[in-house]
């Protein structure tokens, strides 16, 4: 009995294109303790799959990590206008 984990062999999925970069024929697959994993050895795009097949993501998207939302940038001649009441111009009320 071993206590490493228990890794199958790679091997390339025949017909699999690679999600990133979209090359065929590119993917290795094997399993770590029963967990599917898959390279594509083109990009080097990896990733995790669960029981469903479906890809795990390494780090759920927060709006602390996502650097996709991002302040927009400010335009240096572009200003903001307040206008203030002018106690000259009143309004006529009807009595």
């Amino acid at each position: 009995m071993s206590d490493g984990p228990v890794i199958t062999k790679k091997r390339f999925i025949a017909g699999a294109v690679c999600p990133a970069c979209s090359e065929p024929d590119k993917l290795m697959m094997w399993n770590e303790d029963s967990v599917p994993h898959r390279e594509c050895v083109a990009c080097g795009y990896s990733d995790t799959l669960n029981e469903q097949g479906l890809s795990v993501p390494k780090e759920l998207g927060t709006r602390v990590n996502t650097s996709a939302i991002s302040k927009p940038a400010t335009d240096k001649t572009v200003q903001a206008v307040q206008f203030f009441p002018n106690p000259k111009l009143k309004k006529k009320t009807e009595d």
